[in-house]
């Protein structure tokens, strides 16, 4: 690791740490006002990004804390610039695992300097070190003070801990303690380039230690920059957490693992990916199927993400920009032998890669969001073939997007048969060495499948405009 006074960037020259405090109070800022990080990185500048992304990160894993602390040194939330670089100091300060991240001399000098170095917080200064300096001599009575603070000590807001913790009473706490850990970079090997067994060995001689998950994934040691990947550009590889690599399997399995019957009149099956973006989904299916895959989503830009990444992967489909819940702008007519339904939802089941969903949702988003996906699931349905399967799927632990969700659906349409499938896989963390005899996922994000079968004879359901 670098000196604590000097974290350098992943491709640029060291820079002091005043300098990537003041990049990484940016985007905690962004984020407090309604930006994603996603959004915010983008704005930094190259040179600062990579510790923006690691000192913020680690700020909003710990922001249920801080705020509360800054909260008993400043009762008066200053303004929003002030706050932010405040809370990232005392995220910073705040031991982690017995010992703080930096020395506190260091830390707290450093955070003055961005300060004055800032013209928005240059008379700002004298009070920001004044709250530190109470923090680092009060820390033992203001950590007593917040004893009873639960979403303090959970670094998760209230609602969100109650909610959890009604839909999980066993796993809960688990839950919780996963998602304040960063992801391990996990990775889907294509299999039409190359084995899997083939790309650890090539990743062993680039010096990259990695174990097999899944049925087509890899989790590394340590995450890298694509770019040093062995046959990434050559499309090799792509990055997907090992939950997200279930679904493609669990549609070949509900389509029975064989090319589709000549009686259909044609040679491949005919896949519908209605929220495709940015298309690890629609990749999969085509790395493990002989199928025509129609990928929908209706962002424009989203959908650029896509063939971007197909043609990176000597892949093809049909990419269009469209809403999926609106079948009759956009259907021919045909019916598809599996439709894949990765419905927008609260993600929060990838707080772990994610950690500013814990602060962009509001309680009233599931309820909201579980209304649009009962909306799509019964738009999407009918365009289902006799015989053909639908695979419902969110990036939630929330039950209202996942179980309940599909009961309320089947309650409805009692001719969809539930199919074996995983249900609520709830985000979890474990050593890569404890690898799997079986190669099943053990380290993922938090993930809910659905598999439901159409009978076979089932009369067609047109969709009307």
């Amino acid at each position: 690791m670098s000196t604590p006074d000097q974290l350098g960037s992943a491709t640029g020259p060291l820079r002091p740490l005043w300098a990537q405090l003041q990049a990484a109070a940016g985007l905690l800022q962004a984020v407090q006002g309604g930006a994603s990080t996603t959004q915010a990185l983008a704005r930094v500048p190259a040179i600062d990004r990579a510790a923006a992304q690691a000192l913020g990160f680690h700020a909003l894993r710990r922001l249920g804390m801080a705020a509360a602390l800054r909260a008993l040194l400043a009762p008066r939330r200053p303004d929003p610039a002030v706050d932010a670089l405040l809370c990232l100091v005392l995220a910073l300060a705040v031991e982690d695992e017995g010992r703080p991240m930096y020395p506190s001399h260091t830390l707290l000098s450093q955070g003055v300097e961005a300060a004055k170095r800032s013209r928005a917080l240059r008379a700002q200064a004298g009070f920001l070190n004044a709250c530190w300096r109470r923090y680092l001599r009060d820390r033992q009575a203001l950590h007593q003070q917040l004893l009873a603070n639960e979403a303090a000590c959970l670094n998760h807001p209230q609602w969100w801990v109650d909610a959890v913790r009604a839909d999980h009473p066993s796993d809960w706490s688990a839950i919780l303690a996963a998602n304040l850990r960063a992801a391990p970079m996990s990775l889907r090997v294509n299999r039409r380039a190359l084995s899997r067994d083939d790309y650890l060995v090539c990743l062993q001689n680039h010096g990259i230690r990695a174990w097999p998950g899944g049925e087509d994934g890899v989790v590394l040691d340590r995450a890298c920059a694509v770019e040093a990947l062995p046959g990434f550009s050559e499309g090799w590889v792509s990055v997907q957490d090992l939950a997200a690599q279930l679904a493609a399997p669990l549609i070949e399995r509900g389509l029975g693992g064989v090319a589709p019957s000549i009686e259909l009149g044609r040679p491949r099956w005919r896949i519908l990916d209605a929220c495709a973006a940015p298309g690890g989904k629609t990749a999969h299916l085509l790395e493990r199927l002989e199928a025509d895959v129609l990928a929908l989503d209706i962002d424009p830009q989203r959908c650029e993400r896509i063939g971007h990444s197909l043609r990176r992967l000597g892949l093809s489909s049909e990419v269009r920009a469209a809403d999926a819940s609106q079948p009759s702008e956009w259907w021919d007519g045909e019916a598809f032998d599996a439709v894949l339904l990765d419905a927008p939802c609260t993600a929060s089941g990838i707080v772990r890669r994610h950690p500013d969903v814990l602060w962009l949702r509001r309680a009233t988003d599931i309820a909201q969001l579980a209304k649009r996906q009962a909306q799509m699931l019964a738009a999407l349905w009918p365009l289902v073939r006799p015989g053909g399967v639908m695979l419902y799927a969110t990036c939630s632990v929330f039950r209202a997007e996942g179980s309940q969700q599909v009961a309320a659906f089947r309650a409805h349409h009692t001719e969809a048969a539930l199919l074996d499938a995983p249900g609520h896989l709830l985000p979890t963390h474990a050593a890569p060495e404890a690898a799997l005899a079986d190669n099943a996922p053990r380290d993922h994000d938090g993930f809910f499948y659905a598999l439901l079968r159409k009978p076979a004879g089932a009369k067609a359901s047109p969709v009307r405009g």
